[in-house]
C-alpha cells in the first residue's frame, strides 16, 4: 500500500481523492507542523482518511503508553494504527496493545528488532530507509534483511524516510511490502519525462474521441 506522510489536512484531503494512496501516517515531527493541536489535527484526519491512520506514542512510561493509545483510538476510532517505538518500553507496551488495537513497530534499525515486533504481534515493521543510509551505511540493506527475518509471519514491512523515487523502487525491490511519503514525492512517483514525451507524441501524431 501506498501511504501519505503528512498531518496536513489540505494534503490528505486531495491524496485520498486520488484513489491510490490508502491511508495517512503521522509522527510527532509532522503533528507539530499543523496549525491545530494534535487531537483536533488527528480527529481531521480520521474523518478524511478512508484507510488507515497512524499515531506515533510520545509517552514515555509502559503504563502512559497504553494510556495514550487508548486515548488516540477514541479520536481516532477503528482507523488507527499505533506507532509504537522500537525501544524496550515500546516492546513491553506491544503484546499488551495489539490483540485490541493494529500497531506497527517504528524506528527499526536492526532485523531483531523486527523479531520482537513479529512476536509482539505487530501488524507493521517500519524501517527508516533514507535515515538508516544516513545513519549506518545502507537502509535497503536493512529493509532485505527485515524481509527475510519475517518470513513466514504476519508482520508486513512498511518503508518510511524516503526521499527520492530512485530509492522507494530500490526498498520495494530490496523487499518493503508498503511505502509512507510526503505529499509532493506522492505527485513525483506518478510520471517520467519520457512518459510526458511519449504521451506528447501520441497526442500530436494521433487522433482520439472528439469532446
Amino acid at each position: 500500500m501506498i501511504y501519505l506522510d503528512s498531518a496536513i489536512a489540505n494534503e490528505a484531503a486531495q491524496a485520498i481523492t486520488w484513489g491510490w494512496v490508502k491511508g495517512i501516517t503521522t509522527n510527532p515531527t509532522l503533528l507539530a507542523k499543523s496549525n491545530t493541536e494534535p487531537a483536533v489535527t488527528l480527529k481531521t484526519l480520521a474523518e478524511i482518511c478512508t484507510g488507515e491512520l497512524y499515531y506515533q506514542l510520545v509517552s514515555q512510561t509502559e503504563d502512559e503508553m497504553i494510556r495514550e493509545a487508548h486515548k488516540a483510538r477514541e479520536i481516532i476510532g477503528e482507523k488507527l494504527v499505533l506507532k509504537i517505538p522500537a525501544n524496550f518500553t515500546g516492546f513491553a507496551a506491544l503484546p499488551k496493545l495489539s490483540p485490541e488495537i493494529a500497531c506497527s513497530v517504528t524506528a527499526i534499525y536492526h532485523p531483531t528488532q523486527a523479531v520482537v515486533a513479529a512476536e509482539g504481534g505487530a501488524k507493521y515493521a517500519i524501517a527508516y530507509v533514507n535515515r538508516a543510509t544516513k545513519l549506518q551505511g545502507d537502509g535497503c540493506d536493512l529493509v532485505k534483511s527485515m524481509k527475510n527475518i519475517l518470513q513466514g509471519s504476519d508482520t508486513t514491512i512498511l518503508a518510511a524516510s524516503l526521499k527520492s523515487p530512485a530509492e522507494i523502487a530500490e526498498a520495494m525491490a530490496a523487499g518493503a511490502d508498503h511505502i509512507t511519503i510526503p505529499f509532493d514525492l506522492l505527485k513525483a512517483i506518478t510520471t517520467h519525462a519520457l512518459s510526458e514525451q511519449t504521451v506528447a507524441d501520441f497526442t500530436s501524431s494521433g487522433k482520439g474521441l472528439t469532446l
